[in-house]
């Protein structure tokens, strides 16, 4: 693609990269076949290549962000689809971050939607504030139809029946290993997830330490910045990642680290770019170490897994499953049929997509995947409550998929699609970490049982 940038312009850095970005496209169309919101709208705009054209003339004319314009970007699901499939490896990712910011700088949203990107922005990445604003969507609920907006209606749907209390797993500390240590390693525990599912981080941190790792969880250390990142509010994201930085480098330079986990992918796309957010400024040494540090928690599995950790839990047998299969998870089951749902940020973000699948296949599961399954659920951070109605429609396309396969169980690897999906189907969705740490010996996940007592809760308590 051909620019016009300034020398003047070229000047900034940041336009230097969207430079190198828009000129790396060629207008081939391969992104528009797997892109969600093209497929929902069959608009041009809500391509991919139609948004690079917006923001190159954005940019490139630096003027004040168009309501047209706006729309468009804001309709981005940030599921990097695009990326995966474009021949020429354009990175849309940090163009279409790089233009979140610039309207966040330069366009005066409604009132409403100012009001509403506030809140987010200082409730979701705080887990005490993020529970009490759940309550209050609980008590809200009964009234949720006369709320003209319908963004505040879907906030009120997506609340768990129950918040969960709090997991002192959580709390900044370190878990000795079962096992003879082999590494120590760092749990990123997130913000969000640690309000609605406290289930996972402890599953992790069972099935680590059996497998010989120390778990620190690390002072300081707390939301990635991914949620005030997508929204164009720079100076918030990076002072949350500041925090991680300086936490992670202090363990690091302490007792050290050969990993920092991370078991939500769109968390993990965020910390494997930090080098990228803090680019010429005082923390970006320290920012490419974190980063390199940084590992989906399906990656240091495949490292430490094998066959001989499998314990094959009798309570495998509980889901009530009968008949026989080469793969059982025991003798006289077949295998607990699990439908494998790859988040975008781990398939597309972190193009890691067959790591889930080995797992549970050598735990002994069945592993079906759904149609389509490089398409998004809808979830994307806070798209679910900034796009309720495409989100809706994105959703209920992947649910059907899913549940075609007719499984016991889904299995997703981020709290995100977990919530999304599990709004609207009745079969219990899982972590997959989850089901490693039950396979290893652990305990039967909490949602199944509650699943199986058949009080209909999607996935949460």
């Amino acid at each position: 693609m051909q620019t016009t940038f300034t020398p003047e312009q070229m000047q900034d850095p940041k336009i230097q990269r969207a430079n190198q970005i828009l000129r790396s496209c060629v207008h081939c169309g391969f992104c528009t076949a797997t892109c969600p919101t093209y497929q929902v709208l069959g608009d041009e705009l809500d391509s991919p290549r139609g948004r690079i054209y917006l923001i190159k003339d954005m940019l490139e004319n630096q003027r004040v962000p168009d309501d047209k314009t706006v729309k468009h970007i804001d309709r981005c699901l940030s599921c990097l689809a695009c990326m995966t499939t474009c021949p020429s490896g354009v990175h849309y990712m940090h163009l279409v971050d790089q233009a979140r910011e610039y309207i966040e700088d330069n366009y005066k949203r409604p009132l409403g939607d100012r009001a509403l990107r506030w809140v987010l922005a200082r409730i979701l990445p705080y887990p005490m504030r993020f529970r009490v604003a759940l309550l209050g969507a609980k008590m809200a609920r009964p009234f949720a139809r006369l709320l003209p907006d319908p963004r505040l209606r879907a906030m009120i749907a997506m609340a768990p029946k129950k918040v969960p209390p709090v997991s002192r797993n959580d709390d900044p500390q370190s878990f000795a290993p079962v096992a003879p240590r082999t590494k120590r390693v760092a749990l990123m525990t997130g913000c969000a997830q640690k309000a609605l599912n406290t289930d996972i981080n402890d599953a992790t941190i069972r099935l680590l330490t059996r497998l010989g790792c120390e778990v620190v969880v690390a002072k300081g250390a707390g939301c990635c910045g991914a949620l005030t990142h997508h929204m164009g509010k720079s100076d918030e994201s990076h002072a949350a990642a500041a925090k991680n930085i300086t936490a992670w480098t202090d363990e690091m330079d302490g007792d050290g680290l050969d990993a920092i986990v991370i078991n939500t992918s769109g968390c993990g796309t965020t910390v494997k770019d930090y080098g990228h957010m803090f680019a010429r400024t005082d923390l970006e040494a320290d920012a490419r170490r974190v980063a390199e540090k940084a590992m989906d928690i399906s990656e240091l599995l495949v490292q430490l897994m094998t066959s001989e950790h499998i314990a094959r839990s009798p309570n495998m047998a509980a889901m009530g499953i009968a008949g026989t299969d080469a793969d059982a998870p025991q003798d006289g089951t077949r295998a607990v049929t699990v439908a494998y749902h790859a988040a975008c940020s781990l398939q597309h973000g972190q193009q890691i997509k067959t790591h889930p699948k080995t797992l549970l296949k050598m735990a002994g599961f069945g592993v079906v995947e759904p149609a389509d399954s490089h398409l998004c659920c809808g979830s994307a951070g806070t798209y679910n409550l900034m796009q309720p109605e495409i989100s809706a429609e994105l959703k209920t396309r992947k649910v059907r998929t899913l549940e075609a396969k007719s499984p016991d169980i889904i299995a997703a690897g981020n709290i995100g699609c977990m919530m999304q999906i599990g709004s609207a189907t009745g079969i219990p969705v899982v972590h997959t970490v989850e089901l490693l740490d039950w396979a290893t010996g652990g305990p039967k996940p909490p949602s199944l049982t509650r699943a199986a007592d058949r009080n209909p809760v999607p996935i949460l308590r």
